[in-house]
């Protein structure tokens, strides 16, 4: 098979593929085969008829034509994996000879992913919160600590946030009562917008004997105390009366209280313990946050717009990926939607700003791993392997071999690639806190070496994926098929 690959314009290349006969003619007999199992001959079962009999009752052109539409996609795939087209969309393949006779020859003309320069990548600014724990911080969680130790207080002054306010309350909807919302002597937790907000606001200052009247917006929560059976639907009109107003009072933070509250046994301890922990938990963060604000930093140097096919695919699969974790708990895409009160519009709208810079980092790695030269190594290749074999259950040797088959090795190192190139960046940003302070790194270190952290895979898009077709023909199937997405071409080539 004879290939040639030409630039064209708006981001394209034309494939020009020839077949010559002798590589054609086992898809040609395989056509005749199948053929012979549609057809039947006198003195023949289905399938046994030979081939030159069917020729001579039928000719070439029926098989012919089978085999063409047959064998062009393996051409064309074949074609890409061996030229290492980084192919975006399906292609628009035109047989421009051997329909009748001699070799096959067909143009292939398909979107490639683009290649961009980003100007400035080695002098990245992020800003993250400080990683650094207060002793304040210190003190509010503690103080969070014996607020579940807290006693509750009878006052005589208005409710404030924080305070719980007892009170009898009836919910309805268009005059009808709703099951769950007409209790007495409640005890309510000013601040925390439990049911809605509308309540909360209510209860600010008010003081035991108001008697309240207003109404409230469901949409924005739905909690068991609403559920009516129904979707959110209209205001709830409240009646509140309140009983009575409480103050949490907070244990003493002595040495005993905190051998009876936790497994430690002084108030040194416990603030020394706390701060591990929040300190723990901070640099977790700030891990990740550098890592999505360094990616997020370098996408903005990309001064071209992402190609629609691969926003489009990347879009695709992150709906895929949700709908999966949705049906894992046994909830469709359209109830979380309704559960968040969220409109379609403004989710679709979210989804691609999410997938446009996806794809723009996508690319914008690419760019530093070719300007500086980064490659995946052939040993971190087989420590990829193997981590994604572990992964899906299967063994390094089976995981090479499909990927392999598919032509999808180069992916996974280019995948590398991509990862050796947020690593580059983020050794190199410049990072200060909100007051443009310089962060220290050592900061952001966990004192936990197993904490994890996400890496580039979390960004755009894991390698567990790769065994779908990313050559660009299945996807023309994708797009008529919206219960099975694939776009992972889109990202991870």
């Amino acid at each position: 098979m004879k290939t040639t690959v030409e630039p064209l314009e708006g981001n394209k290349v034309r494939l020009s593929i020839e077949v010559d006969e002798s590589e054609f003619e086992p898809a040609l007999d395989a056509a005749f085969k199948r053929i012979a199992q549609e057809i039947r001959l006198p003195g023949f079962r289905p399938g046994k008829a030979p081939r030159k009999l069917l020729e001579a009752r039928l000719g070439k052109g029926m098989a012919r034509e089978e085999a063409i539409r047959e064998a062009v996609p393996s051409y064309y795939t074949e074609a890409v994996v061996t030229n290492e087209v980084d192919v975006i969309a399906p292609p628009e393949i035109d047989i421009t000879s051997g329909e009748d006779d001699g070799p096959v020859v067909f143009d292939a003309v398909v979107e490639v992913r683009p290649t961009v320069e980003v100007a400035g990548y080695q002098s990245l600014k992020v800003e993250l919160p400080s990683p650094v724990v207060s002793s304040d911080e210190v003190d509010e969680q503690i103080d969070r600590m014996r607020g579940q130790y807290a006693d509750l207080v009878t006052v005589d002054r208005p409710a404030a946030d924080g305070d719980f306010v007892k009170l009898d309350i009836d919910g309805s909807r268009d005059g009808e009562p709703i099951e769950g919302l007409s209790v007495s002597a409640y005890s309510f937790e000013v601040g925390l917008g439990a049911v809605v907000p509308e309540i909360d606001e209510n209860l600010r200052g008010a003081s035991a004997g108001d008697h309240l009247e207003f109404s409230g917006d469901d949409h924005h929560h739905e909690p068991d105390e609403l559920d009516d059976g129904h979707e959110p639907h209209g205001p709830i009109d409240f009646v509140v009366d309140v009983v009575e107003v409480q103050e949490k009072v907070l244990p003493e933070l002595t040495d005993e209280w905190v051998a009876e509250a936790s497994e430690l046994t002084t108030v040194d301890e416990l603030r020394d313990d706390m701060r591990e922990r929040l300190t723990r938990s901070r640099a977790a963060q700030a891990q990740m946050a550098l890592r999505d604000k360094t990616a997020g930093a370098l996408a903005q140097l990309v001064t071209i717009d992402p190609p629609e096919p691969m926003v489009s695919a990347e879009m695709q699969q992150r709906i895929q990926d949700l709908a999966m974790r949705l049906q894992a708990q046994g909830l469709q895409l359209e109830q979380y939607l309704a559960m968040t009160g969220q409109p379609q519009e403004q989710f679709v709208e979210g989804l691609r700003d999410m997938a446009h810079e996806a794809v723009l980092i996508d690319l914008a790695l690419r760019a530093v791993a070719a300007a500086e030269d980064l490659d995946a190594t052939d040993d971190e290749l087989d420590i990829e392997l193997a981590e994604v074999a572990e992964r899906v259950g299967e063994t390094p040797e089976k995981v090479r071999s499909e990927f392999e088959r598919s032509g999808q090795l180069p992916d996974v190192r280019s995948d590398l690639r991509k990862r050796k190139a947020l690593e580059w960046l983020i050794e190199r940003v410049e990072i200060t806190d909100p007051e443009g302070n310089p962060i220290d790194r050592a900061d952001l270190e966990s004192p936990d070496e197993d904490d994890d952290v996400l890496g580039l895979d979390d960004l755009i898009g894991g390698l567990e994926d790769f065994d779908a077709d990313e050559t660009g023909l299945d996807d023309e199937a994708d797009e008529t098929d919206a219960d099975d997405p694939d776009s992972e071409g889109a990202t991870d080539q």
